[in-house]
């Protein structure tokens, strides 16, 4: 063990607590049981099976209010591994289920028995057809497959809320839709082709010529069965008219049963049935779909009403317009949406009955855009909006930062009203439909329904479908509250079909809370066929039991989960999966969904539970050891949960006080490390490739054993020369800003070591070239931003540097009169944020004072217009940091490397690399697992330069890519210097 091994003792959670109802019993503390591990390890490997209870416990939980412990988690690399587990499933009467994004939020990703995990594996996107088609792999985001398109001016018609996290997979299995798809942009309607296997193990593409003659030849049974369903459907008048009219309005409960109508073979009728069936009549490996067009003009308002039904009256008269999107929020949707950053504050002191309606026109062209502004300012003349608060306009407008400021207040609909509900309860969202034209009488009779049940929901939806969201929040520890959420939802129900002819669910697929309610609607003819259909294809029933057809009428109350209270950062998260994307760490341990997910199981068992000591071992390495602590969870996550934060916590209490000393004597003396950290490097260059890497590589590998892999770096060989002791001399006297070159940038040299000029000496040179000299204080040696104590959670230490630097940069800058320009973005938010909170009184009130400018705004923005670019390269990858994700910098690096490039290629696959300074070098997993796909997307072809503005993050990406990544104020610099 080694010597400074941290306790996990010391994140075990401090309070008393009693078991909860739903908590994970003792006899999963070992995880998966035998044989089950070792015959699933023998058939695929130990890489592929997932068994320990923390593996269990992440999977457990998703988007939604259920909670069912898997026995063992598959991770599926290909088709092969899929037919494998399926067979092996058929043989030992065992159950699968498929889980992807895990953002539904009915419990479809979840099961008792194999869940197989097909995102991890199963992203990509080829654009065919001049963008026409695409055809998607199942674990492609809804975001990345539109990035992918938005080149050739095409796009996706299913839209979710959730695009930025939930995949193509879960999309064409849920027919989920959004806020434009409607019943005639869905997946149902624009999907091309798919390929699926069958729970049998035959795989099928609906595409190929001759698919029905190979499933005649696999499938026999099935194919006559689907015929003979066929004709018995078309036989049936009155149920073919039923079937036709469910569909008129948008409709997810059950399977798609029009399916036999529009399909004339086998196949066709599969290629069907196979969207909305949520996983249990196949895998879908692949999806084509037929894109649509991507108007980029657009028109938008968010129009303020008195009261939800007035509100609803106007839908039909934007419909009529030709608006393409008209969204629905109520007074608790707004208010809660103040969380989510850009809204404005004053919308939580809005009057409760306020609504609004988020009416968007879209258009290819400037004039169709001019007759859709007519067209929209004539129904705004005939509306009596109001005005609660001043921030409200109730106007048009073409402002592309105040369109998405609107879209991200209804996009976090569900996250943010959820994360607004009262601690420790669950919460339900509801989504179903209604004719359009009776939206305004469906809205009052939820909300009396609502208060009669004694619930304070939120509702919001896609009015211009007819299409209503709520949510619903209640605490499944307590049997009564669980019991009042089931008369609400019988009564609801009965609204549903009886009043309104409605469908109980809209765009969210039946799922685990509406399948006992499934008869209700449909009635049990248009029922048993579905159940006949399930058996047909599914004969064994190895797919998702219970998820779409249950016949026990408390189906929906089994398996809720409790929501103890954990960290306050955390507390109020509801598992949505929106921060899973942006995470380094995602393919490697775990999520910041599932850092909670995991800190919420230990709170749910007794203090010393085998379950809880099992989580705590895991725990270190997989949650707070691969925490990149970049906190792009943050940005993602509607309601700014900051996960990264919580880990670096959680990194202070493993400190022993020894350790926090040690930390304080650094930053102290940061001159005495700088200096020996360089000389260090200096040494270890001048070693020689052939001796350097190996001999450190064993050195730092021994003392990693024998101290702690967190606390010693490992060798790396892309780690660059040293830097210059060196500064570029400059002149206080005329300077236009104080430059501070970050530790980093003092200690490493570019990747071309003093074979170029250093970053110092490009930023000056840029700078005095543009007429705006900078000058470099003689004591910047020894300061820092702080960062380096901060991401490790070393408190005392980062308040030391933090007060240091803000005292310093005070005294460079005259008080404030010249900004202070910094030259790594990772240091330029730690200095002009995340010191803050270690600050004195006094240092605050200095720090207000400071205009702290990153480089890249500093040469893009003042340099730049004043600069000639003398030469430029062909072609230009950039690498966005997760820092300039935080300080919204990235357009400002694609402009400056468009100065310098004919063609600039930002990844669509581009995220946090996870070197997070040495975190790198600690875990370089972790960086190996992060840029793995951009390093894909990158080395697809050749590049004439590879540009970041961040040097821990190009030693990263060069690791990943075999390329030398450099500043891009380095490459300006050379793209500007005078010829001759």
């Amino acid at each position: 063990m080694p010597l400074l091994e941290p306790e996990p003792e010391t994140l075990r959670p401090g309070r008393t607590r009693g078991p909860a109802p739903d908590r994970v019993s003792d006899r999963s503390a070992a995880g998966t049981p035998e044989p089950l591990r070792s015959e699933l390890i023998a058939l695929l490997g130990a890489a592929k099976v997932l068994w320990k209870v923390s593996d269990l416990v992440k999977y457990a939980s998703d988007a939604s209010p259920y909670r069912f412990l898997p026995r063992v988690v598959v991770v599926a690399e290909d088709v092969d591994d899929i037919s494998a587990v399926l067979s092996y499933a058929h043989g030992k009467g065992r159950h699968v289920v498929f889980r992807a994004a895990g953002t539904s939020l009915n419990g479809q990703a979840q099961g008792e028995d194999i869940l197989i995990d097909v995102r991890r594996h199963w992203s990509g996107v080829t654009v065919l057809d001049g963008g026409a088609r695409a055809r998607i792999r199942p674990g492609t985001t809804i975001a990345r497959a539109n990035a992918a398109l938005a080149r050739y001016g095409r796009v996706l018609g299913p839209d979710p809320a959730s695009a930025i996290a939930c995949t193509v997979g879960g999309v064409v299995a849920n027919n989920a839709s959004g806020m434009t798809a409607g019943t005639t942009r869905n997946s149902y309607r624009t999907v091309s082709s798919l390929s699926f296997v069958l729970p049998g193990g035959t795989m099928v593409d609906t595409a190929d010529p001759a698919a029905d003659a190979l499933l005649a030849h696999a499938e026999p049974r099935l194919c006559e069965g689907l015929m003979a369903l066929k004709a018995e459907i078309e036989a049936d008048e009155a149920l073919t008219a039923r079937i036709r009219a469910k569909y008129e309005i948008k409709n997810t409960n059950g399977y798609r049963l029009d399916a036999f109508l529009d399909g004339a073979t086998p196949v066709e009728i599969l290629r069907g049935l196979m969207v909305g069936s949520e996983g249990t009549f196949g895998f879908l490996s692949e999806v084509v779909f037929d894109t649509l067009p991507l108007d980029r003009r657009t028109s938008t308002a968010l129009l303020f009403f008195p009261s939800l039904t007035a509100a609803a009256a106007a839908v039909p008269l934007f419909n009529a317009a030709g608006a393409l999107a008209v969204e629905l929020m109520d007074g608790n949707t707004l208010r809660a949406s103040v969380s989510v950053r850009g809204v404005p504050a004053d919308w939580a002191a809005l009057p409760r009955e306020t609504a609004a309606l988020l009416v968007e026109f879209r258009a290819p062209d400037e004039a169709a855009q001019e007759g859709c502004e007519r067209a929209a300012a004539e129904v705004v003349a005939r509306l009596s909006l109001v005005t609660p608060a001043a921030s409200v306009t109730n106007e048009f407008t073409r402002d592309p930062g105040t369109i998405n400021g609107y879209w991200k207040a209804r996009n976090a609909f569900v996250t943010a009203v959820g994360g607004s509900r009262p601690a420790g309860t669950t919460l339900i969202t509801e989504d179903f439909a209604v004719p359009p034209s009776r939206l305004a009488e469906a809205c009052e009779a939820l909300l009396e329904l609502q208060a009669r049940h004694g619930f304070d929901a939120a509702v919001a939806g896609h009015a211009a479908h007819g299409n209503l969201h709520f949510l619903l929040a209640f605490d499944a520890g307590v049997s009564s509250d669980v019991e009042r959420y089931a008369a609400f939802m019988d009564a609801f129900c009965t609204l549903v079909v009886d009043r309104f002819d409605g469908s109980l669910k809209a765009e969210h697929a039946t799922g685990r809370n509406i399948a006992p309610f499934l008869e209700r609607e449909w009635g049990p003819r248009a029922t048993e066929l579905m159940w006949r259909t399930k058996r047909l294809i599914d004969p064994d029933g190895v797919l998702a039991p219970r998820v779409v057809l249950d016949r026990d009428p408390r189906a929906h109350l089994r398996g809720l989960k409790t929501i103890p209270s954990v960290e306050a950062v955390a507390d109020p998260c509801i598992e949505c999966g929106f921060c899973e994307p942006t995470c380094p760490s995602q393919d490697l341990t775990t999520t910041p969904r599932q850092r909670i997910v995991l800190r919420r199981e230990m709170l749910r068992q007794p203090d010393g539970s085998p379950v809880e000591e099992a989580l705590l071992d895991a725990y270190g390495y997989d949650a707070v050891d691969t925490c990149a602590g970049d906190s792009t969870c943050m940005l993602a996550c509607p309601v700014g949960i900051d996960t990264g934060a919580m880990m670096k916590g959680f990194r202070s209490l493993r400190h022993s006080p020894r350790e926090e000393r040690i930390a304080v004597l650094t930053a102290r003396h940061f001159r005495v490390v700088e200096s020996a950290a360089r000389l260090a490097v200096t040494v270890a260059d001048g070693l020689g490739e052939r001796v350097r890497d190996p001999l450190l590589t064993a050195v730092t590998r021994l003392a990693r054993k024998a101290v702690r892999p967190d606390l010693v770096p490992e060798w790396l060989p892309e780690i660059p020369p040293a830097a210059s002791r060196r500064l570029p001399p400059t002149s206080r006297a005329g300077a236009h800003a104080v430059y501070f070159p970050a530790c980093v940038n003092r200690i490493f040299a570019g990747p071309g070591g003093d074979r170029e000029p250093s970053l110092a000496h490009s930023v000056v040179a840029l700078s005095s070239r543009a007429g705006k000299p900078v000058w470099i204080p003689d004591d910047v040696t020894g300061t820092c931003c702080a960062t380096i104590w901060h991401s490790k959670g070393y408190d005392a230490a980062n308040a030391v540097m933090a007060n240091r630097v803000v005292e310093a940069a005070w005294g460079w800058t005259g008080g404030g009169a010249l900004p202070l320009v910094v030259d790594a973005t990772s240091c330029t938010l730690g200095i002009a944020r995340e010191v803050v909170p270690y600050l004195t009184d006094d240092n605050r009130a200095l720090h207000r004072e400071l205009t702290v400018v990153d480089s890249l705004v500093w040469a893009a923005d003042e340099l730049l217009p004043r600069l000639t670019v003398e030469r430029r390269t062909g072609s230009a990858v950039v690498h966005p940091t997760c820092s300039m994700d935080h300080l919204e910098l990235v357009e400002r690096l694609r402009t400056l490397a468009g100065a310098c490039a004919e063609e600039v290629l930002l990844p669509d696959d581009a995220r946090c690399c996870g070197f997070a300074g040495d975190r790198g070098m600690l875990h370089k997993e972790l960086t190996d697992s992060a840029t793995a796909k951009e390093a894909v997307e990158v080395n697809a072809r050749e590049h004439d330069a590879y540009l970041s503005a961040n040097r821990m993050c190009e030693i990263g990406m060069e690791r990943a890519t075999g390329h030398p990544y450099r500043s891009v104020l380095a490459e300006l610099e050379r793209a500007t210097r005078p010829s001759g």
